[in-house]
């Protein structure tokens, strides 16, 4: 039997918990052909050059066949365009400029800073409801219902509607795993959970159209500025991606946030008495443990030269982010974790011209969740390290974090008169 590929081997999800040395393995062969045709580009300057190279394609109409699969995937579901992350030039950029208008500068800019104080609240309220208890799990009773609640309060989702989104972003989450199925299978489900959340979206846009609120599904509804509004069917394919995609991401940054500060007990100490450093420290925690390890839906559009590599157009393309982070060409000692780092050009949000549309949002939870945990838990300590693991290898981070805990230290009187709504569980 053949031994495994390197890739192969990263894609087992018994490598989930520390992919990091076979990273550094791949790196050895910055571009490795794979079995099936596609390209897996390991080293930092690579990729920065392909994330910027208009001759590969983010659209799957444009993809050839994968594993042997001949029928190009579909559209979409019906009614319903591809989203903006899936579209190339020049209907990318004019969809993603529409949604930014009411989310983010120019023309909003103070929309997600606006939201710190609200999530302050938020954060705070969770971690109140952890009164009592010596063991938490830091994903089920934090990380995840902080940035669904955000995420949902951006969109104008209903707070009593947000259970019906931990189905459909699982089913989501998992089109983006490229060891289940070839890539017109996985589209196919994504194009099916879609249809499900753009029904709903429909619904709810409706009721923006009937009621509009200072949200963003209004925004895009009500613009009028050039090109705008969005149209219906695009609000819908925009609103389901976000939904889904602006919060499963933020999940994995704030658990694996918390467990790496947990392994780093110096550095959790410093956190509670230099404020200033949770900045540095997100973006460290971007590049050291990001929750975005690869991007496996680019294709080429023509043949391209790279590393000494001729990948031939209609190639499929596995950008592996993860792995240019560590890059040793590009950090210097990449595989320690370093809030002090200055030059962190880092991969956590990608890159180019798809550059993670929710980075502010995101950036904005982690500077408020993580402080809160370390100043308010005390003596924390992880029940398990390694802790389980997601499966997928595309969106890394752990499944459970149960954290053992002293007390709660209240919040401070700051934090306490901070404006906006409490959750209750």
């Amino acid at each position: 039997m053949a031994q495994p590929s390197i890739f192969d081997q990263i894609l087992d999800p018994a490598s989930r918990a520390n992919p990091y040395p076979l990273y550094a393995e791949l790196r050895k062969t910055p571009v490795a052909r794979q079995d099936d045709g596609a390209y897996v580009v390991s080293t930092y300057d690579e990729i920065v050059a392909l994330l910027h190279d208009p001759r590969v394609s983010s659209d799957p109409r444009k993809r050839p066949d994968v594993a042997g699969e001949t029928p190009a995937p579909e559209e979409g579901p019906p009614g319903i365009p591809p989203d903006f992350i899936r579209l190339d030039p020049p209907q990318h950029d004019q969809l993603r400029e529409l949604a930014t208008r009411p989310f983010g500068p120019p023309s909003s800019p103070g929309r997600v800073e606006g939201m710190r104080s609200w999530l302050a609240e938020v954060t705070h309220g969770l971690i109140d409801n952890f009164a009592g208890k010596h063991r938490v799990d830091i994903v089920d009773d934090f990380a995840y219902p902080l940035p669904v609640t955000a995420i949902c309060r951006l969109l104008g989702v209903p707070l009593e509607d947000q259970p019906r989104f931990h189905h459909w972003a699982d089913a989501f989450v998992a089109t983006m795993d490229p060891s289940t199925g070839t890539f017109a299978e996985r589209q196919r489900k994504r194009n099916h959970v879609q249809a499900e959340l753009g029904e709903y979206m429909d619904g709810l846009a409706d009721a923006h159209v009937r009621q509009p609120g200072d949200d963003l599904i209004s925004g895009l509804l009500t613009d009028t500025g050039p090109h705008g509004p969005m149209s219906r069917k695009d609000i819908l394919s925009t609103a389901s991606l976000l939904l889904v995609a602006g919060h499963e991401t933020t999940v994995n940054l704030i658990a694996n946030g918390v467990l790496t500060l947990l392994r780093h007990p110096d550095v959790l100490d410093r956190l509670r008495r230099e404020p200033d450093l949770i900045t540095p420290l997100v973006e460290e925690l971007l590049r050291y443990e990001p929750p975005v390890q690869m991007l496996s839906n680019r294709a080429t559009v023509a043949d391209i030269d790279i590393a000494g590599t001729t990948i031939p157009q209609g190639s499929p393309l596995v950008l592996m982010l993860a792995a240019g982070s560590r890059d040793s060409h590009r950090f210097a000692d990449p595989d320690r974790f370093d809030p002090d780092r200055t030059d962190n050009q880092h991969f956590g949000f990608g890159g180019g011209i798809h550059y993670c549309y929710g980075a502010p949002l995101a950036r904005v939870e982690a500077q408020v969740a993580l402080p809160a945990l370390a100043h308010r838990l005390v003596n924390p300590r992880l029940v398990a390290d390694p802790p389980p693991y997601r499966p997928n290898p595309t969106l890394r981070g752990p499944r459970h974090l149960l954290v053992e805990l002293d007390t709660l230290a209240p919040a401070t009187e700051q934090e306490q008169a901070a404006p906006g709504e409490r959750l209750t569980r």
